[in-house]
């Protein structure tokens, strides 16, 4: 098979198979697993002012990231209040509130799609002038608040079931 068509076949499943994940992950109950929500924060936060420092070259993509942020740690704070807790035998486990997680979910994904259809041409000539690949993206507001609300959203959502999670007693032995 050409590599010119199996890359972006490959490239292309490995993005639906991260987009299922991430539904996944908003959808049915799920085990409160601390270190990988602490990895997830960690990872978030980095991600988020890596690219918040990228962005402080232009003050309207900045603060438009920073909205972004904000309006994210609103819908977590929202998305904690509406999340059930219970304690199993499995341990703790939570159920998310579906429509939250899946809207910021399908927000990025959306505004990244539009991105790749509507402004690639675009894009691509960015790239080829200034050598970065992420060029176009980080001179859109839009998309960068966008970005930010997705940071916000995941990292203040995991830090609010690990405190939520905390409270609670835990599982009585058999």
């Amino acid at each position: 098979m050409d590599p010119k068509i199996l890359t972006p076949i490959l490239f292309g499943a490995l993005i639906v198979f991260s987009i299922y994940r991430r539904v996944r992950r908003n959808v049915g109950r799920q085990r409160v697993r601390p270190s990988r929500m602490q990895f997830r924060i960690v990872v978030f936060s980095l991600i988020g002012a890596l690219v918040l420092l990228g962005a402080l070259r232009n003050v309207e993509v900045a603060g438009a990231m920073l909205a972004g942020v904000a309006g994210g740690v609103v819908l977590a704070w929202f998305g904690v209040r509406h999340t059930k807790f219970d304690v199993t035998e499995m341990g703790t486990c939570y159920t998310p509130h579906t429509y939250i997680g899946l809207f910021v979910s399908l927000l990025f994904l959306g505004r990244i799609a539009y991105r790749f259809i509507v402004v690639y041409p675009m894009m691509h000539a960015a790239a080829q002038a200034s050598g970065n690949p992420l060029a176009a993206y980080q001179k859109s507001p839009l998309t960068m608040a966008i970005f930010g609300v997705l940071v916000g959203y995941y990292v203040a959502y995991h830090a609010g079931v690990l405190g939520r999670s905390r409270a609670l007693p835990a599982a009585a032995p058999e």
